[in-house]
């Protein structure tokens, strides 16, 4: 696909490099904005090897100025892009919902839904002229199945969810496309960027565990997004458990929180018992 031009805020690293990466070996021309220059530019030589105009610039999702600046490079340089990936994220604060600092919660919400909105702000205007165009947003499991001390990540992925459906039916009625990925544990690097409030544990080390563990990768989730985007599938539920558990709550919410509450308290109790 030697004219398909693709942006990925966040590629740097983790799944922005692996969705990346799948679209340079078939032949987009890739542009990944990051706050990690070095990584960047090791992702920039990378990318080379398979799409020979492939770049890397510096962007922060978080500064108004940046997502619009990277628009002006790309319709300079490729005269506009058919896809943007809004991957850019952060981990949240793990806690109660009590003791997760203000400050925190707009750190996440920030990052992980205002960097998606300023993604879309910059780059729909010319998705419309050129009369096509297409979004992925990254949201997580937690957007559809909200596990208890992770208040801020939670809500904040809903809200990418809930901005993507709304995408959906708004720009689709200009042939602009929407996906949005809820992936659930997969080993990433995503855990250099999470806070605890939970006294005398280490969450980052309990989900770095987690991840690791899990069966599905960074590679399989960008492959499942390369599907989405060539077939335009609006929701990708990379894993299986999930994507039952997110089935049974829209069909049966109230036996599903009843047993959710259970296996959550079965859990809690578990973690205080002396080893």
């Amino acid at each position: 696909m030697p004219d398909k031009r693709i942006f990925v805020t966040g590629g740097a690293g983790g799944l922005g490099k692996a969705i990346a990466l799948r679209f340079a070996k078939a032949g987009y021309k890739v542009c990944v904005g990051d706050l990690h220059d070095e990584r960047g530019q090791e992702t920039e030589k990378e990318l080379r090897a398979f799409s020979p105009d492939s770049f890397y610039v510096s962007s922060n999702v978080t500064d108004d100025a940046a997502l619009e600046s990277v628009k002006d490079t790309l319709e300079a340089r490729w005269g506009g892009v058919d896809v943007v990936v809004n991957n850019a994220g952060v981990a949240g604060t793990a806690g109660a919902v009590e003791d997760v600092n203000l400050s925190d919660w707009k750190w996440v919400f920030d990052v992980n839904l205002f960097g998606v909105v300023r993604g879309i702000k910059a780059f729909t205007p010319g998705f419309k002229k050129q009369g096509s165009g297409h979004f992925v947003n990254i949201a997580s499991a937690a957007g559809l199945i909200s596990a208890p001390m992770m208040s801020n990540y939670n809500a904040v992925k809903a809200g990418v969810v809930s901005l993507s459906e709304t995408m959906h039916v708004e720009l689709g009625m200009s042939n602009i496309n929407t996906s949005v990925v809820c992936p659930a544990f997969f080993k990433t690097n995503l855990m250099e960027s999470m806070n605890s409030e939970i006294p005398g544990m280490d969450m980052s080390g309990k989900v770095n565990r987690m991840m690791a563990r899990s069966a599905i990768t960074a590679d399989d989730i960008a492959n499942d997004i390369f599907d989405a985007v060539q077939n335009n599938i609006f929701m990708v539920v990379p894993h299986k458990a999930e994507r039952r558990l997110w089935i049974m709550k829209r069909l049966f919410p109230g036996y599903f929180f009843k047993q959710f509450s259970k296996k959550v308290k079965a859990m809690a109790v578990g973690a205080e018992k002396p080893r």
